[in-house]
């Protein structure tokens, strides 16, 4: 039979290699290294390259002198020339040798033609022996008319630099690898130390835990600022979660009710109508309960749809005004046959990027709202201004008995209803819908007095929005 790969086998890369920290590290092991190699490259080449090319000018500057002195006195002045270089040549670098067509030796300190010297090039580097000393050389040949000649420098002090420049070459890469490879260790512990508190949140909040956060240091980098996000985010859906849970109670608690109701209905009708009527009144009195109960759940989820932002494709430019003058149009008429007035107060354009339909509909409940809570003879006003931080602001006033502080605390809460409201018709969702449209517009709802001091004081709600440009 086959063997079976084994998990480990199955598992991919290793850990290490697996993680980001680790690769981090490696990243920053190879720039340090890149880094230093260039350094030690470009010190190489300032010593012990700078030493090659003094040598190389030195040997080519005083072979053209001797060509020159050639030239200008012939052989003899030639072999001279070079007599008096070996007599002034204390260290005993320089190497020369002269010999004629036949491989005579004329001048120099050398005894014989060097077989390391071919017929082909000019410059060599060879092992010579001159002045009875055998070294390392580096000699460039020149061809005369009926001579040849040899001009060169002992290398062997430079060589053994050169050694030395080597091996402290390797030893100082050797060093950089070192600390490299602690470096990078050190890098990869730290990074490790610092994501270690958002990975046990991440943990923590896996297993249900939703009341765990990440712990801020006082450094504020890029972790601090990475852990607020993350504990913005937490925030964001423990709310949500708990708004969800609201609303499961909510509409347990609050449709229960008209559901039982219409059910009820419907039975009691069944068994008791005597006629058709009675038993078509009943039904549509039962689907008006429905239709109720279907208003209220598109309204959650309208609202749902505003908070989870799912709505913000739909932003495009638009004007406020014309909008806005809409609304009060299709309300005026509603507002006169309660014997109310409806004033505006409108600019003349008021441009900004949003959903139309979401902030008609916001609108809409307020002045809904306004309207059913006003008594006959009382006034609703919409006003809109541009605000001088660059928002706008969009108020819906009336000259209703207003809301307690308390109420207004908890107005914008699903399914919420004063207890000076349980009479009228409603589901206490008109509110939570202005406001989740507000938060998807970047603003919030203010509620307060509409006449601070009166009886009724009425109420004022305003969006506060932020108004970006198209």
């Amino acid at each position: 039979m086959t063997p079976r790969p084994s998990a480990r086998g199955r598992a991919g890369p290793p850990r290490l290699l697996r993680s980001a920290a680790f690769r981090i590290a490696l990243l920053f092991m190879a720039v340090f290294s890149v880094a230093a190699g260039f350094l030690v490259a470009v010190l190489w080449w300032a010593t012990a390259g700078a030493l090659d090319r003094q040598t190389i000018a030195a040997i080519r500057a005083d072979s053209a002198a001797l060509v020159e002195r050639y030239r200008d006195a012939g052989a003899q002045g030639l072999i001279e020339a070079i007599e008096e270089r070996l007599a002034l040549d204390v260290s005993a670098e320089s190497i020369y040798l002269l010999t004629d067509a036949q491989g005579r030796k004329l001048a120099g300190n050398l005894d014989a033609w060097p077989a390391a010297i071919r017929e082909e090039g000019a410059w060599f580097r060879a092992r010579i022996q001159h002045d009875g000393v055998v070294a390392e050389a580096r000699v460039h040949r020149r061809e005369l008319p009926g001579l040849r000649l040899l001009v060169g420098r002992d290398e062997s002090e430079r060589v053994q630099l050169r050694l030395l420049l080597t091996e402290g070459v390797v030893w100082s890469l050797g060093a950089v690898f070192v600390f490299a490879v602690v470096g990078a260790a050190v890098m990869r512990r730290a990074i490790e130390r610092r994501m270690r508190p958002a990975m046990v949140t991440a943990q923590t909040i896996a297993t249900g835990d939703l009341s765990h956060r990440v712990p801020l240091s006082e450094q504020d980098d890029e972790f601090d600022r990475l852990g607020r996000t993350m504990n913005a985010m937490l925030d964001r859906i423990a709310a949500l979660m708990a708004a969800v849970r609201g609303v499961s109670d909510a509409i347990a608690h609050d449709l229960r009710t008209p559901i039982a109701r219409a059910r009820g209905k419907l039975e009691e009708s069944l068994a008791t109508a005597a006629t058709e009527e009675e038993l078509r009144a009943a039904v549509e009195q039962g689907i008006q309960d429905l239709d109720n109960i279907s208003r209220i759940f598109q309204a959650l989820l309208r609202i749902a749809e505003a908070e989870a932002g799912a709505r913000r494709a739909a932003f495009a430019p638009l004007d406020l005004t014309p909008l806005l003058r809409d609304a009060a149009e299709f309300y005026e008429a509603m507002a006169e046959a309660r014997e109310q007035k409806l004033e505006t107060d409108l600019p003349e354009t008021l441009p900004m990027v949003g959903d139309r339909d979401l902030l008609l509909q916001a609108v809409a409940n307020l002045l809904d709202n306004a309207i059913k809570f006003t008594p006959p003879g009382g006034l609703v006003r919409l006003s809109a201004r541009e605000e001088e931080e660059g928002g706008i602001e969009i108020a819906v006033s009336d000259s209703g008995p207003g809301m307690a502080p308390a109420d207004r605390a908890r107005a914008l809460e699903r399914f919420f209803r004063a207890d000076s409201s349980r009479g009228t018709p409603g589901s206490g969702l008109g509110l939570s819908l202005v406001r989740a449209v507000a938060q998807l517009h970047g603003g919030e709802v203010e509620l307060s007095d509409a006449m601070p001091g009166a009886d009724p004081p009425g109420l004022r709600v305003a969006l506060h929005l932020r108004a970006e440009r198209g």
